[in-house]
């Protein structure tokens, strides 16, 4: 492996442009016609546009993906996270085409992408699901399925994918009745695949995950667990590591469940295993398997020291994991804050524009991932996150100061971000002092901080 097309955009496409740089690959960035002058395709080694604006033409296409790599002479595809990231076809067609996909092969994506075939997977395994219903295609049976499960509050969720797209809560049948048709509508048109399914809906969650290695040669690696519950609308806001406040044997029950499902898929690459834990009873269930390296994989970096890019781009060219689990060890506490191009004061309206002033904060512990620069344009057409700030300091209580100090260093005008608002949460007495679950941020945090329209 000597050259890698970066089939995606923003700062994930930064953050492996310099991994492979640091590994000693050449890099070509896929770029649509809006991103040609991007941060990414200046750094890169090579760049190839595939397409127009509209995602749909460009970054989603897998055609345009694997003939841009051919193009390019490239021999590897590394397709961050997003867009067709855990899409199978690609995967395939990397194979098909003689291409290195820098991830899980395509029917190992095909059974750990799927939430029901991987819980059905957990289930084999003895690690907690929640009990959850098959597969739901019409009102009618998810009816019959919540009257089987006799447990309301449910939560209804695609099959087919995550982000909360497809998700609600639902409290009686009234509520199914008026939401079934709703979710699978979002479901089909974000994932292709109308398919839902219900499972016991914890109110108090605390939503933590743990990141997995696996390599070609059947060697797992986990590196501790994140915690991600500061959550709007089922979007992560803020994530932590390690998660704190867990009992040792669910600390050890996590872990030991995604290392045992990794292996039991027979997963290769960087993947994400999510659970909720239970605030009140301390006990957790399985969520789902993300096959890809995630936003938040930074502060699983910083605490552990490991470089989750570069380790990806190792397995992907065949070599073994470079380090054994009890290498692993976890230093002090990392906090990372999504930087979105949106307006908290304005029910998080997307602020996209030409960014005419950016000065992101500098010093010992902080870290910012980001496709910014002065004259950037944040395009109205992807996500709205353009950057991360990280922090890591001893304790969790100095991460959390140090990123109060470092938002507040963050310069960027020319559009809105929610800045102001993450810095009102990491300097909240009740943030600070206890973890949180993830209707916290809905249900008490922000009706006493957005009534106003003030962040």
């Amino acid at each position: 492996m000597r050259r890698v097309l970066v089939a995606n955009r923003g700062e994930i496409a930064v953050r492996v442009v310099r991994a492979c740089f640091d590994e000693g690959l050449e890099s070509v960035v896929a770029v649509s016609e809006v991103d040609r002058d991007s941060l990414a395709a200046r750094m890169a080694d090579g760049v190839v546009q595939i397409g127009p604006a509209a995602a749909a033409e460009s970054y989603l296409r897998v055609e345009r993906i694997v003939a841009a790599a051919l193009h390019a002479g490239c021999d590897a595809v590394h397709p961050g996270y997003g867009f067709l990231s855990e899409r199978p076809e690609l995967a395939e067609a990397c194979a098909e085409n003689g291409l290195v996909f820098v991830g899980p092969p395509g029917d190992v994506m095909r059974r750990s992408g799927d939430k029901l075939r991987a819980r059905e997977v957990a289930d084999k395994l003895g690690i907690p699901t929640g009990g959850g219903t098959p597969g739901l295609h019409s009102l009618h049976e998810a009816l019959e399925a919540a009257e089987r499960l006799d447990a309301y509050p449910l939560l209804m969720k695609a099959s087919a994918g995550g982000g909360g797209r497809g998700m609600t809560i639902v409290r009686g049948p009234e509520d199914l009745r008026r939401a079934f048709e709703r979710s699978r509508l979002e479901a089909e048109r974000a994932f292709g695949d109308g398919t839902l399914y219900l499972e016991r809906f914890i109110e108090r969650a605390r939503h933590v995950e743990v990141q997995v290695l696996a390599d070609a040669h059947g060697s797992v690696r986990h590196l501790g667990e994140r915690d991600c519950s500061a959550q709007r609308r089922y979007q992560k806001l803020i994530e932590e590591a390690p998660a704190v406040g867990l009992a040792d044997e669910t600390v050890a029950g996590l872990r030991e469940s995604a290392v045992r499902l990794a292996e039991e898929l027979g997963y290769v690459g960087a993947g994400t295993i999510e659970f909720l834990v239970d605030a009140q009873r301390g006990d957790f269930i399985f969520l789902e398997l993300n096959a890809r390296v995630q936003v938040e994989h930074p502060v699983t970096e910083e605490v552990t020291g490991i470089d989750i890019v570069r380790e990806q781009l190792r397995i992907a060219a065949g070599r073994p994991i470079s380090f054994a689990q009890e290498d692993v060890t976890i230093s002090g506490h990392a906090v990372e804050c999504r930087i979105n191009a949106e307006d908290p004061g304005r029910d998080f309206l997307p602020s996209p524009g030409r960014v005419d002033v950016w000065v992101a904060p500098q010093g010992h512990g902080i870290r910012v991932d980001t496709f910014l620069q002065p004259g950037a344009v944040v395009q109205p057409h992807y996500d709205s996150m353009v950057a991360k700030v990280i922090t890591h300091a001893a304790s969790r209580t100095e991460a959390l100061a140090l990123m109060d100090r470092a938002l507040a260093r963050l310069r960027v005008e020319g559009i809105r971000t929610t800045t102001d608002l993450q810095r009102a949460i990491v300097s909240d007495e009740r943030y600070r002092s206890e973890p949180i679950h993830t209707r916290w941020l809905e249900d008490v945090f922000l009706p006493g901080n957005l009534h106003e329209g003030q962040a």
